[in-house]
């Protein structure tokens, strides 16, 4: 559990793009069980976007336009999943010490 002055990084971005932080201590609360779902429905997305990128690259026939638009869904994941790492790399440190 992170500590109570702690903020955890939210899944989504506020106005402007800018970062959402949620204070609190408990993990089982409504925002941090919905940031929770939201983490892995964004991995998911990521995940799915990887499976198409060899069909894609493969594809001869391929158009350019559906190249450029794959390539901005796997920015937009790539960026999702990068806070998602951010995010639960803060709690790990907070929660679970490493000892080696």
């Amino acid at each position: 559990m992170a500590a109570p002055n702690e903020l955890r990084l939210l899944p989504w971005a506020g106005p402007g793009g800018k970062p959402c932080y949620l204070s609190t201590d408990d993990r089982g609360g409504y925002l941090s069980r919905l940031a929770d779902n939201i983490e892995v429905a964004q991995l998911g997305f990521a995940a799915e976007l990887l499976e198409q990128v060899p069909d894609a690259l493969d594809d001869s026939d391929a158009e350019l336009d559906e190249i450029h638009s794959l390539a901005r869904e796997l920015t937009g994941a790539l960026s999702d999943v990068l806070r998602v790492a951010i995010s639960r790399g803060f709690l790990l440190a907070e929660s679970e010490p490493l000892g080696f």
